[in-house]
């Protein structure tokens, strides 16, 4: 997978992958116009619809209506370092379940990947590549 990461202007960015783009931006108070989501709200958005997903899937082969679920998350600010943490992944289904449901709908949601990617600690590499060479 691979996203290509595009500046706009300001701090507006695009993010570009197999043909579809989503758009970046920070709130005023950040020096933003706030015409888009933050990097840790697009966060929140990709845990949510890949928790989503697995929700919907497990719904959908057992026949059961998938219509009306929601999920919400969210997460809190915490400093040193500067990260997301305390996640919350709260999923509201309309219709009344068995037991039996409840605790399968539960166990798809937790095969989420990005749930799973955020569990453990992924390798991260930062790559500068510089157009010019480094100035001395």
């Amino acid at each position: 997978m691979k996203v290509k990461v595009t500046h706009l202007g300001n701090v507006r960015f695009a993010v570009e992958t197999r043909g579809h783009t989503i758009l970046c931006d920070q709130p005023v108070e950040n020096g933003g116009d706030d015409s888009a989501m933050t990097p840790p709200e697009l966060l929140l958005a990709s845990l949510g619809t890949c928790a989503e997903f697995y929700a919907v899937q497990y719904l959908k082969a057992r026949n059961l209506d998938a219509a009306g679920i929601v999920v919400t998350v969210s997460a809190e600010k915490l400093k040193q370092p500067p990260r997301l943490g305390d996640f919350r992944i709260q999923v509201t289904y309309p219709t009344a379940l068995k037991v039996e449901q409840v605790e399968g709908l539960e166990r798809a949601v937790h095969h989420c990947l990005i749930h799973n990617t955020l569990l453990s600690l992924p390798e991260m590499q930062i790559e500068l590549v510089l157009a010019e060479p480094v100035l001395q």
